[in-house]
């Protein structure tokens, strides 16, 4: 069966280490598109973070963001579903970090929000060097995330609690699954625990894209690299990890293509187009 959707993971999968898209990338997207396959994005980023450099890509309409919390047409400008976390699990979340060395970003709307000293100084808090850009660039600083949570507790499409070790990432990961009722929990990012509505996931996110196109399963191919993406992958007619990709998420794909420093999904679009039997023009 043909392939008519592709669902592309940002971070480390279709972007570079250094956040951003190859030409070789670009230009397969551009081709799978001039073929006639939707492009979509399948993100934990918030709509207001989504990388200029994909989303001026003539034919990019729908995106999922915050991991499947949200999915937009970009062309009419509106959200086709959206699931935001209930008021009881965001006082829960609050309540089982009470007194914990850790931070939050929280995101209404698709707009990101970030304690104001994680902003100045993201190292600090655990985050590597080169995110410094694409946080300072896309959160709006706050000065008391955790009254600002508390303010907008019914309004949220997601929380991230920001940490400064995998172990105690792991330990709070734990907790709030065994505490915390209604959530979705992952992680892209080792300083950060991706917390959303128990109806989120990219592959719900993906299962709801593909009905409202009129598609089948079976005619989406997804790309990842994360623990957030392994849903998706096994959902998608065929899931592509990156080689640079967590060993629960190579687990999941049906093939493993180059890292995202070699243009991984451009080799995975050649793939696709070949066995549509539509060549990517060299």
């Amino acid at each position: 069966m043909r392939i008519r959707c592709i669902a592309l993971d940002l971070d480390r999968t279709t972007l570079n280490s250094e956040g951003h898209l190859s030409g070789d990338n670009r230009k397969a997207i551009e081709q799978a598109i001039s073929s006639g396959i939707q492009i979509a994005v399948a993100s934990g980023r918030s709509l207001d973070s989504l990388p200029g450099e994909v989303m001026e890509i003539p034919g990019i309409r729908y995106a999922i963001t915050s991991n499947g919390a949200a999915v937009y047409d970009l062309k009419e400008g509106v959200c086709l579903r959206q699931y935001k976390l209930k008021a009881e699990a965001v006082r829960d979340i609050l309540r089982w970090t009470q007194g914990e060395d850790v931070t939050f970003e929280a995101f209404i709307d698709g707009k990101p929000y970030a304690e104001k000293a994680y902003v100045e100084d993201p190292v600090r808090f655990g985050a590597m060097p080169r995110s410094i850009p694409y946080i300072q660039g896309t959160r709006k600083p706050t000065e008391d995330m955790r009254s600002f949570i508390r303010e907008h507790e019914g309004e949220l499409d997601c929380i991230d609690v920001v940490v400064k070790s995998e172990e105690y990432k792991r330990r709070l990961w734990k907790t709030l699954e065994k505490q915390v009722r209604d959530v979705y929990i992952t992680s892209s990012v080792k300083q950060l625990l991706e917390i959303s509505d128990v109806n989120a996931g990219k592959d719900t996110a993906a299962k709801f894209l593909i009905g409202y196109l009129g598609l089948t399963r079976e005619e989406l191919a997804g790309f990842g690299d994360g623990h957030n993406d392994s849903g998706l992958l096994k959902y998608a007619g065929i899931g592509f990890a990156v080689a640079n990709a967590s060993k629960e998420c190579r687990e999941a794909a049906d093939r493993i293509v180059a890292s995202n420093d070699e243009d991984g999904v451009a080799e995975g679009i050649d793939y696709i187009l070949k066995v549509n039997g539509a060549d990517r023009e060299s």
